[in-house]
């Protein structure tokens, strides 16, 4: 049994590896919330986890229609302090929330649960349970950076992180990433009561840049590759324009189904397999049918496919350059064909596209900005040459707000135990 700054010391070896230059940071935060736990469950034996919040890469809605996405774990993280416990009650403090009380005896969807924290532990749970694998009680005190809205995927991390816990608890480490995201996507999709896709979880518990193949949903391909873009003179930064997501449900909804709309034209669920050539051929029926936006979206859809192979292969040469480049056809084709950077129910406030323009203005043409995440309103990704920084941290926050802006670094580690 430990101190709080005794298991920091303890841990030091790891922090560094996994956090960097944000190790004394972290090792604040995670005596912090040792201390908490301690208040909460008291003295005993107990163990560290983390798991990173995650930056889609390149990929825009493609997963919903079997697509392939890049995306990579960053450093902004959920922290948890865990303990297992006998019983049958899972019991989790979130910073900032009340306790999560969960009898796992009960593996089945509560309706007083659906869009809580309760349903995801619940679910993950039950996913394991389906899975084979071992389960059981614990309880835990958990701190989040990643800021809910921000496109980093807070949620996913959370949901991920419920499966570390009963992974190296129960389970002695050996579940692997894609597994462990996978739970975290049934809990939401039959718990929660959210139809969300899979890359959120699968690039917060992988760690790194991680491309996803989801032809087969079930068994998604996975191949990581370690790329720094600041070793390469860019720093990677988010944009938060203020944008409301409120009333934006139908616009989300809108593309898969759109997409899928123009599949079914051809006899199929989803559009992955059918080529442009295939779509430039029955251009007037889809048109007809459908109209013109159902079909640029589809063609956005293959050209983002072959995008992201074209990014990987960037990653694999270490070419900056070319990285760049495909970022920057990735968000002209979200902008111009896939049409996400802003709601056509108001189209006065077009805060993703002014936060690129201005972006481009101040940086100039060496910079790569697009959309980030689902889009509409939100958040802009941005590759800033360094020398260019605190110009272009400056004049965001002049215009968006001086909380608008949020460096990002890629993290080689996604859910991890800690100590």
């Amino acid at each position: 049994m430990y101190s709080a700054n005794t298991i920091v010391r303890l841990a030091k070896k790891n922090l560094d590896k996994i956090y960097g230059e944000k190790s004394a940071e972290a090792s604040k935060r995670i005596a912090k919330a040792v201390n908490e736990f301690i208040k909460l469950y008291g003295e005993g034996d107990f163990s560290v986890f983390s798991v990173s919040g995650r930056s889609e890469i390149c990929g825009n809605h493609t997963d919903h229609n079997l697509g392939e996405v890049a995306a990579a774990s960053i450093d902004l993280d959920i922290i948890a302090v865990a303990r297992e416990v006998k019983g049958s009650i899972i019991r989790v403090k979130s910073e900032g929330f009340d306790e999560d009380v969960v009898d796992i005896k009960v593996l089945k969807p509560q309706s007083e649960e659906a869009g809580k924290s309760a349903a995801l532990i619940r679910g993950v749970v039950d996913g394991l349970k389906k899975n084979g694998r071992k389960y059981g009680a614990f309880v835990a005190y958990t701190t989040n950076q990643i800021k809910k809205g921000s496109g980093l995927s807070s949620s996913a991390a959370f949901e991920d992180m419920i499966g570390t816990i009963e992974n190296y608890i129960y389970n002695e480490g050996k579940i692997g990433f894609t597994e462990i995201a996978q739970l975290g996507q049934y809990s939401e999709n039959k718990f929660f009561g959210k139809p969300c896709g899979l890359m959120d979880q699968i690039a917060c518990a992988a760690g790194g840049f991680v491309h996803i193949d989801f032809k087969d949903p079930a068994n998604p391909k996975t191949e990581k590759v370690k790329f720094d873009p600041e070793k390469h003179g860019y720093a990677l930064y988010i944009v938060d324009t203020g944008g409301s997501h409120v009333n934006l449900t139908p616009d989300y909804a809108s593309v898969p189904a759109e997409m899928k709309s123009v599949a079914e034209l051809f006899g199929q669920k989803t559009l992955r397999g059918i080529t442009e050539k295939k779509l430039i051929s029955k251009t007037n029926e889809i048109r007809e049918k459908l109209g013109d936006r159902a079909m640029l979206r589809a063609i956005h859809f293959v050209r983002e496919n072959d995008r992201v192979r074209d990014l990987f292969k960037a990653l694999r040469n270490d070419d900056i350059e070319e990285f760049l480049n495909v970022v920057r056809l990735s968000g002209n084709s979200s902008a111009t064909l896939l049409q996400n950077c802003y709601s056509v129910t108001d189209v006065k406030e077009q805060g993703i596209l002014l936060a690129c323009a201005i972006a481009e203005s101040v940086v100039g043409e060496k910079g790569a900005f697009r959309v980030h995440g689902g889009g509409f309103a939100g958040t802009i990704q941005a590759y800033v040459p360094l020398d260019k920084e605190n110009l272009f941290v400056r004049k965001m926050s002049e215009s968006f707000g001086k909380d608008s802006v949020t460096k990002l670094r890629i993290r080689p580690y996604g859910a991890v135990k800690v100590l």
